[in-house]
């Protein structure tokens, strides 16, 4: 049965809010992508020696670490190389904290996609040349803002690269959101569904300006019912993990923080809103059969 985890700064900065929302709902683990105000690559060892140890007295495993990695542009030499040090210090994190995955991306859309494609095989050797040496996983999210921003892409990429340490990272929101996606659920599912490694949740629908917007978790126009009951009947072992988006109020996340999440503005009001989406969640997994202690009212 798949695992369950938390994104840290849609709960919060503050390390010990984020572990006690994920023991309230008895979680399996947490996904590091800024706290305590930096992004994972900038963590210092004690840093991470303390995330470990927090997370280790309580029972909680860190999922996976996710560093916007390659969210640049794909014609900047100089932003690509200092991406790679970012990768590289990632690693260095997602090492200290005993997880395999990096969370990776395809670079800032451009198209068409066919222009570049060439551009982007070539620009993911040298991080899979990192990622074969160090032995970790890099997990390919599909995002809209990105080049690679639906499950079909993904498949192609990875097809590509054709190598173990590439993996797809599957987002059924941002297939939804993206200009060229399909029904995220079975549609884009159904191009990772043999060799998916991770999934980030979170949902949406089309706003009052024709545009998507994100909502609460389960209340939106992706088939989680579908999607989950999926996961269950091919026994996935990976993990899924809560990336909420949305926030309670009128007042929504503004555009350029949704492109590069983190940091105290990101994760402000976060909780109250993960809370919902999670509820939500564990709800309908007990409703298809899944059952987990620990969901609060």
């Amino acid at each position: 049965m798949f695992t369950i985890a938390v994104i840290t700064d849609e709960v919060s900065q503050d390390l010990d809010r984020v572990i006690a929302f994920a023991r309230d709902f008895n979680l399996d683990g947490i996904e590091i992508r800024s706290i305590w105000d930096k992004p994972p690559q900038d963590l210092d060892d004690d840093e991470i020696a303390r995330i470990r140890d927090r997370t280790g007295e309580a029972g909680l495993a860190v999922i996976g670490v996710a560093p916007p990695f390659y969210k640049c542009d794909i014609d900047d030499d100089a932003s690509c190389s200092e991406h790679l040090d970012i990768l590289r210090r990632s690693i260095r994190v997602a090492r200290g904290l005993d997880t395999p995955l990096v969370r990776v991306f395809a670079f800032w859309k451009q198209d068409p996609l066919d222009h570049f494609w060439d551009r982007i095989v070539d620009r993911y050797h040298e991080p899979v040349r990192i990622a074969e040496g160090e032995g970790v996983v890099l997990g390919l999210e599909n995002e809209m803002s990105t080049m690679i921003g639906t499950g079909a892409e993904t498949r192609r990429l990875i097809d590509v690269l054709d190598t173990p340490v590439v993996k797809p990272l599957w987002d059924p929101c941002n297939e939804l959101f993206d200009d060229d996606g399909h029904a995220p659920y079975p549609d884009g599912y159904d191009h990772i569904r043999t060799d998916m490694y991770h999934m980030h949740i979170k949902d949406g629908a089309r706003g009052t300006d024709g545009g998507y917007v994100n909502v609460p978790m389960c209340e939106g126009e992706i088939d989680y019912r579908g999607q989950f009951a999926d996961l269950v009947e091919q026994d996935y072992e990976g993990c899924v993990s809560l990336e909420t988006h949305w926030r309670i109020g009128p007042e929504q996340i503004e555009q350029t923080l949704l492109e590069l999440p983190g940091g105290k503005q990101f994760s402000e009001a976060g909780e109250a809103a993960s809370r919902i989406c999670m509820r939500n969640t564990l709800d309908l997994l007990a409703d298809l059969g899944v059952e987990r202690s620990g969901r609060p009212a």
